[in-house]
């Protein structure tokens, strides 16, 4: 008999217990919806979603699309999320999606940004005075784009309208196009953020390491990134830790194909304490279940509990000068890959880079994740749902201790029996 709902075992995982007000919970594959690329809203082309967060006023989501004013100019939208209409299944439809409006992000002097001026990647509502705050990821050149542009978090009204940058410190601007030139990588920088549970401290991240922190993830190592936390009322930059993230899960089909691994979000559940989402992606790799084009995606998606109440404040020094220090601890709580649906099988994964909490689904807490389709033909706008409850265990699945009681490491496996 084939067990049809997935499920993975917590159990004195802090980070979560902080949030879900629970010393054990079960982790439950809802369903997805997918919405094909080139679809059109508002006349402009869904996609790029890199970021999402939930309005509990409106009950309805925010996302962030990444597109640098190429096929838009850049936008977010309003959309709902109908979760009873999430399916596990390969071909779930879209019912469940509604996108309602979409708002234009404007320059500092009210005008839209021009092609290639900016990378938008993360938005996230302040929960105390309920402004949008969205992360640009920089640039420091690149294959015809020679542009050198700093990293900035901003905030802006619902309407799309610049109030204010936060202190991004200038250890993360680029200096240069040069290998050694310091500051962000290219495309490596501020994907994530995430606003502390009681709304005083913002977070964000660099998706790799600095250049004068140390080197970008291999097959071999992984990279360590900073954790930057900002005062939310005044914008100030404060403490840094060191979070490192997992070598490129799989490689490349091709010796020199591309492949990467980042940390593209973070989710607030605690005292310093969060959910982090690592993307690793190899081109031609074999990963499970398969894309429109009936080959595997590439994409490999885990979720992190990560605790830096124990880490060095690193703000006052580069990494790669030799002085000590402690990075947050990580704990793997789910690997997408391994999550499949009631046919059994595997569900096709795209890039996945945003992640939010949902609207309570049958008395349970939920987690909304989202993807870029990056405008590819063969890539789709995902929307995952899964489900947190007090309920007991399924048989087969099983949790493994992490550090004492402070986390908890999650595997996953198909069922059967």
């Amino acid at each position: 008999m084939l067990i049809t709902r997935t499920t993975v075992a917590i159990a004195a995982l802090m980070a979560l217990a902080t949030a879900t007000g629970t010393q054990a919970q079960t982790l439950t594959y809802l369903g997805q919806q997918i919405v094909p690329t080139g679809q059109l809203f508002g006349g402009t082309t869904i996609g790029g979603l890199s970021g999402i967060d939930r309005d509990t006023v409106t009950g309805r989501y925010l996302a962030i699309s990444d597109d640098r004013s190429a096929v838009n100019p850049a936008r977010f939208y309003d959309l709902s999320l109908n979760l009873a209409q999430f399916q596990r299944s390969a071909n779930p439809g879209q019912s469940g999606v509604t996108f309602n409006a979409v708002t234009t992000i404007l320059q500092p002097n009210g005008n839209p940004f021009a092609t290639n001026t900016l990378d938008p990647e993360s938005l996230r509502i302040n929960p105390t005075t309920g402004a949008l705050v969205w992360s640009n990821e920089g640039q420091r050149g690149g294959a015809g784009v020679p542009a050198l542009q700093n990293p900035t978090v901003r905030e802006m009204t619902s309407a799309g309208a610049f109030t204010r940058d936060y202190a991004v410190p200038t250890r993360f601007n680029p200096t240069g196009t040069g290998a050694a030139d310091p500051g962000i990588r290219n495309n490596l920088a501020f994907e994530s953020l995430a606003f502390s549970t009681d709304g005083q401290l913002l977070y964000t991240a660099t998706e790799n390491a600095l250049v004068q922190d140390g080197t970008a993830s291999t097959l071999a190592t992984g990279s360590p990134s900073r954790i930057v936390a900002f005062n939310a009322a005044t914008g100030a930059a404060g403490a840094e830790y060191v979070y490192n993230v997992a070598p490129i899960a799989l490689p490349p089909a091709a010796a020199n194909g591309f492949a990467t691994n980042g940390l593209v979000e973070l989710l607030a559940t605690g005292d310093r304490q969060f959910i982090a989402v690592e993307r690793s992606f190899a081109v031609g790799a074999t990963t499970p279940g398969v894309g429109p084009n009936g080959l595997p995606t590439g994409y490999t998606l885990r979720l992190y509990a990560v605790d830096a109440r124990g880490a060095s404040d690193v703000s006052g020094f580069d990494l790669n000068r030799g002085q000590p220090y402690t990075a947050v601890t990580k704990a793997l709580l789910l690997d997408l890959g391994t999550l499949t649906n009631d046919d059994g099988s595997a569900l096709a994964l795209d890039n996945i880079e945003g992640i939010t909490w949902g609207a309570d689904f049958n008395g349970q807490r939920t987690l909304v994740l989202v993807s870029d389709n990056n405008f590819g033909a063969t890539q789709f706008t995902q929307f995952v749902a899964l489900s947190l409850s007090p309920a007991i265990p399924e048989p087969g699945t099983w949790a493994l201790m992490v550090g004492g009681v402070l986390l908890l490491g999650w595997r996953l496996r198909s069922q059967r029996g």
